[in-house]
């Protein structure tokens, strides 16, 4: 059976970002908020996970929470998903 597709390409990463940091999910969902975008630990648990969407401003404030720049949460290989597997299904 075919595994469906991630909603998103960043739920890895950020998840490996937030870890190495020692925050927890609310922790992250907190820093979000401080920057206006309202974000649950549950939607964040959901994109982390790649089964929910990432819309451009919750892109931005996870990566400002995190100071890192917003290609960093890309995986290094991503133009090479969307070019051979599922990603342009």
């Amino acid at each position: 059976m075919e595994q469906p597709l991630p909603k998103n390409a960043v739920g890895e990463t950020i998840r490996r970002l937030r870890y190495k940091r020692g925050w927890t999910q609310e922790t992250l969902a907190a820093k979000c908020e401080v920057l206006g975008c309202s974000l649950s630990r549950g939607t964040l648990a959901k994109i982390e996970a790649q089964i929910r969407s990432t819309t451009d401003v919750e892109l931005f404030a996870i990566a400002a929470s995190l100071q890192v720049p917003i290609p960093t949460l890309y995986p290094k290989d991503f133009a090479r998903q969307l070019r051979g597997s599922g990603w342009t299904r």
